[in-house]
């Protein structure tokens, strides 16, 4: 690092600089003769200094000059070539891939924890959960491509960013002001959907209340499928397929609003810290948790078939021309015993 401080790459920055160091000590890792005079310091520090001094000669060179000054069409490149990696994977000649994923896994299994029974009935019947949202919200019929259409933005926007407590900042990072609302809209926005959906924001509550008793008191603590305990300098919460959360060394303590809060230990941006944590966050951590391991169920139905990948709550099968995509979704669609009445 000491190094890559002194030099200038055209065309990059100081963590490139500092990767070819870490290729130079590499180099000098697989090359050190320990039968020589030198030191592997010695050697080591050559070997750094030569690599990052190579990589700045590089970047000078005229046929350079095209990367270094050029200007990329797109706004993201990293995010375009994020895009692009699908199109790299192709199944072997003669199969196909089927592609099949959860629709709205983590609003369904919120919903169920929190038997939230307008939005069950929603899935039940498969009415799209954006405009049912609307609807609730502004008391009003709202249809996807006919009566108050434009309503389904807003509850989409809201769906997506207010289901774990989310609020004004929520919306705004969720690009509901790119998306065409005023800034004057989003608290009346958050107001009606937490109105709406009353029994979720009873629970992101009823779980903040366990955590803090079982922290606190060291008591054990149950809200409906979930069991919440303290045990030997850790915060356990057991989920319905068995599998447990862990919150390392839990106490309290003061949040950034000056309240009260949970605090456990952590990796934040890299560097273990104390993180902290309340009802609506535990909340999220439970729901994708539950939603990964009906993910895994999935996947163990499924292991007659060859799973070559999954990405998020997706599941990626090479298979014969001849597999149906909807046996594949049926057997995907099961609703695992541990978790009996949920609607996938």
């Amino acid at each position: 690092r000491s190094k890559a401080k002194s030099m200038y790459i055209l065309g990059a920055d100081n963590d490139d600089l500092i990767q070819e160091g870490m290729i130079g000590l590499f180099k000098a890792i697989r090359d050190y003769d320990a039968g020589r005079d030198a030191s592997f310091f010695t050697f080591a520090d050559l070997c750094i200094s030569r690599q990052m001094y190579t990589a700045v000669q590089a970047a000078t060179r005229k046929k350079h000059i095209p990367l270094n000054t050029y200007v990329s069409l797109y706004d993201n490149v990293p995010g375009v070539l994020s895009e692009l990696i699908r199109t790299a994977f192709v199944p072997k000649d003669g199969y196909k891939y089927i592609v099949a994923d959860f629709s709205a896994i983590e609003a369904r299994v919120l919903s169920f924890l929190a038997n939230e029974k307008w939005r069950i009935d929603v899935f039940r019947e498969g009415k799209d959960i954006y405009c049912a949202s609307a609807s609730q919200m502004f008391k009003v019929p709202v249809e996807k491509h006919g009566q108050n259409a434009h309503l389904r933005q807003k509850g989409k926007i809201a769906e997506l960013a207010l289901g774990y407590g989310g609020s004004v900042g929520a919306l705004r990072a969720m690009g509901a002001i790119e998306m065409g609302l005023e800034e004057e809209e989003l608290q009346p926005l958050v107001d009606a959907w937490r109105n709406a959906n009353s029994n979720i924001t009873s629970f992101w509550w009823q779980i903040d209340s366990a955590v803090k008793q079982a922290v606190i008191q060291k008591k054990s603590c149950e809200v409906g499928f979930l069991k919440i305990y303290y045990q030997s300098g850790m915060l356990f919460i057991d989920l319905p397929s068995g599998r447990r959360l862990c919150y390392v060394k839990p106490k309290m303590g003061t949040n950034q609003f000056g309240s009260e809060s949970v605090t456990y230990e952590g990796i934040n941006t890299g560097k273990w810290t104390r993180i902290e944590s309340y009802g609506p966050k535990f909340v999220e951590n439970i729901v994708q948790a539950i939603s990964r391991d009906i993910l895994a169920y999935a996947m163990r139905t499924l292991a007659h078939t060859f799973i070559v990948g999954s990405v998020h709550d997706e599941l990626i099968i090479e298979c014969s021309p001849d597999v149906s995509v909807e046996a594949i979704c049926e057997q995907m669609g099961r609703t695992p015993p541990w978790i009996s009445g949920l609607l996938l």
